[in-house]
C-alpha cells in the first residue's frame, strides 16, 4: 500500500483522484480550504503527517476570465497565489517526506500555451506552473518525478458558471475537436497514471488532456 497526499481533495478532480486511490486500497491523506487549510495564507497551517509519502497531488485552482483592463493587480495576485504559490508552499513543506521514487502531480491549463482572450491572469499563473515543473524535475531527478496535467474546460463545480445552461454547455463542448467537455474522471485517470509505476520514465512533462483543443 502506498501513501498519497492530495491538496484540494474535497471536490472536482481532486475528489475523484481521492476516490480512485481509495478504491485501489491506497492510503490517502487530504486537506483543503474546507478542512481549514488555506494555501494562500503567508504561512499555511499545514497538518503534520507522520511517516513517508509516495506521491503528492495539488489540485486547487481558479477560473478568472476578464478583459485585461478589468483585471486588478489583486486578480493576478490571487490567481498566482492559489494556482502556483500554494503548490510551492505545499511542496516545500512536505518534500522531505517524499520517498525516493515518489511523484508529484500539478495542474496547468490548455490556456497557458494556447492563447485565449480574457485569460491573461489565469494563463499567467498556469504558465508559472509549467516553468516550475520543467525546472524542478531537472533538479529532483532521478529521485523524485514531477509532471503537470493541462486540462481544457472540465465539467466540475469550479467551472459550473461557464456551463450554467444547456446552450452554453453545448457551445463549449463544440469548441473541442472531440465535441465534449473534459470530466474529472479524464483528469484523474491521467493523474493516476503519472503516479504509477507505469510512468517511471516520465518527468518534467506537461501533458494535455484537452479533447484536441490544444
Amino acid at each position: 500500500m502506498k501513501r498519497y497526499l492530495i491538496v484540494g481533495g474535497n471536490s472536482g478532480i481532486g475528489k475523484v483522484i481521492k476516490e480512485k486511490l481509495e478504491e485501489a486500497k491506497e492510503e490517502v491523506i487530504h486537506f483543503s480550504r474546507q478542512t481549514g487549510v488555506d494555501v494562500t495564507d503567508e504561512t499555511p497551517a499545514f497538518p503534520p503527517i507522520t511517516g513517508k509519502l509516495d506521491g503528492l497531488i495539488y489540485c486547487p485552482g481558479t477560473i478568472n476570465l476578464k478583459p485585461f483592463l478589468s483585471l486588478a493587480l489583486s486578480d493576478f495576485t490571487k490567481d498566482l497565489s492559489v494556482n502556483f504559490l500554494g503548490a510551492v508552499k505545499v511542496i516545500h513543506h512536505y518534500l522531505p517526506q517524499l520517498n525516493e521514487g515518489g511523484a508529484i502531480v500539478l495542474f496547468s491549463s490548455v490556456a497557458a500555451t494556447k492563447g485565449f482572450a480574457y485569460h491573461c491572469s489565469i494563463a499567467s499563473a498556469k504558465g508559472a506552473i509549467e516553468g516550475f515543473v520543467r525546472s524542478f524535475a531537472s533538479e529532483m531527478a532521478p529521485k523524485i518525478r514531477i509532471n503537470a496535467i493541462a486540462p481544457s474546460l472540465t465539467d466540475t463545480p469550479l467551472s459550473a458558471f461557464l456551463n450554467s445552461d444547456p446552450k452554453k454547455k453545448e457551445a463549449n463542448s463544440k469548441r473541442h475537436p472531440l465535441a465534449r467537455l473534459g470530466t474529472p474522471e479524464d483528469m484523474a485517470e491521467m493523474a493516476l497514471y503519472l503516479l504509477s509505476e507505469k510512468a517511471t520514465f516520465i518527468t518534467g512533462q506537461v501533458i494535455g488532456v484537452n479533447g484536441g483543443l490544444g
